[in-house]
């Protein structure tokens, strides 16, 4: 999935109250961007990283710019250009990247799944990604995770944070599987540099349970690494999910 418009780079000078961040830009600019991503944005929302912003379609809106993406370099800023990671930090951007690639039929274990209906309401207040359905085949019910926490070389970790939200998803799943469908928790992590997925049971124990207990009732979990850019986000490959 491509960019609306083309990012524009920047440094952070901070980000603040959840929604803002100050930017330098590199034509000698400072503006406010708006933060799509309510996290704690761990490991990369450090001062001085390089940002790459969306300007706003809308010029009467508030904020000009949405930040999109960080660029992390291993070896300092100066390292050259092959070494950069890039990462998505927003949380609106998975369902739209996992959307693309259903109706591609490139999500594992769901390409028979033709028909997909995002944000339906299921189990009274509940709200499930995509509703997937398919001719002589149980329903899915898709659950998708924005995933970007890396505090380990190749081990990314989900929450970043704790997630009641979360919990609560994970129950809504495992009662679904007991009526007899199928329920998918896919983590769509905005990273490509990610050989492993596991949940971050010191930073949200409640989670780390209630995700143990909803693969034992039969919820199925998917990891998928992306490939993220200054031009686009899309779906790359699976990621193996191991207990720690």
């Amino acid at each position: 999935m491509d960019f609306a418009s083309t990012l524009i780079p920047g440094r952070l000078v901070r980000r603040y109250k959840r929604f803002f961040a100050d930017v330098a830009l590199e034509d000698g600019r400072s503006v406010t961007a708006h933060v799509p991503n309510t996290g704690s944005l761990m490991g990369l929302s450090t001062p001085g990283l390089r940002v790459w912003l969306e300007p706003a379609s809308n010029p009467k809106r508030k904020l000009p710019f949405t930040w999109r993406v960080v660029e992390l370099r291993p070896g300092g800023r100066d390292e050259p250009k092959p070494s950069a990671t890039f990462v998505g930090i927003d949380t609106g951007m998975p369902n739209r990247v996992v959307g693309e690639a259903l109706a591609q039929r490139r999500v594992p274990g769901l390409e028979a799944y033709g028909a997909i209906a995002p944000e339906r309401r299921y189990r009274g207040h509940s709200r499930v990604d995509f509703l997937l359905s398919a001719p002589d085949l149980p329903d899915v019910y898709l659950e998708v995770k924005n995933v970007h926490l890396l505090r380990r070389p190749g081990l990314i970790e989900f929450p970043d944070s704790v997630t009641a939200r979360g919990v609560k998803h994970l129950g809504d799943l495992a009662a679904m599987v007991a009526e007899g469908h199928r329920a998918v928790l896919l983590y769509c992590v905005q990273r490509g540099d990610g050989t492993r997925l596991a949940v971050a049971r010191d930073l949200d124990p409640a989670y780390a349970d209630a995700f143990a207990a909803a693969r034992a009732a039969g919820v199925e979990a998917l990891a998928m690494a992306c490939r993220v850019s200054p031009h686009g986000i899309a779906l790359d490959r699976p990621l193996p999910i191991s207990e720690t």
